[in-house]
């Protein structure tokens, strides 16, 4: 019996410093991402610039704004409609076509171009296939989401 009051007692103490700790750091530092702190729907006041730069890194829509370097490295959608080639000009014969009616000659056409990009490249290379109305073979766009996959484990 005594061995239980004993945990008890441990877990209220542990229970009142995580409490305590929430409303004295975490509430203080990221009063903005809270959806009770900003019921009225206007945006909450920023502190400083670094905080509201988190703020909008860490919206609660998943949506990046596009405008850090951490979102364009890993966001596949295009973010405008300006067209950036990457010494691949030769692919814009492609448009309109569908993924599976590609050669194999032509999926390694792609291939080629995929694996000498930098890595910091291929999300602006993704986006930038997007915009110019080419849809990637099957093979290469499998590829290209594992590849984007691994950079944002990095």
């Amino acid at each position: 019996m005594k061995g239980a009051l004993v945990i008890f007692v441990a877990m209220v103490v542990i229970g009142i410093v995580l409490y305590v700790t929430d409303v004295v750091y975490y509430r203080k530092h990221h009063r903005g991402n809270l959806p009770d702190d900003n019921a009225g729907g206007a945006p909450a006041p920023a502190q400083d610039s670094e905080e509201s730069d988190d703020r909008t890194l860490n919206e609660s829509s998943g949506i990046c704004c596009g405008a850090h370097t951490v979102c364009e490295k890993t966001n596949l959608s295009p973010l405008t409609g300006e067209i950036v080639y990457f010494d691949d000009e030769e692919l814009d014969r492609f448009k309109g076509r569908a993924e599976d009616e590609y050669s194999t000659e032509e999926i390694e056409e792609f291939r080629d171009v995929l694996l000498t990009l930098l890595p910091q490249d291929v999300a602006g290379w993704s986006r930038s296939i997007q915009v110019r109305g080419i849809t990637l073979p099957t093979e290469i766009r499998d590829e290209l989401l594992m590849i984007v996959g691994e950079l944002r484990k990095i």
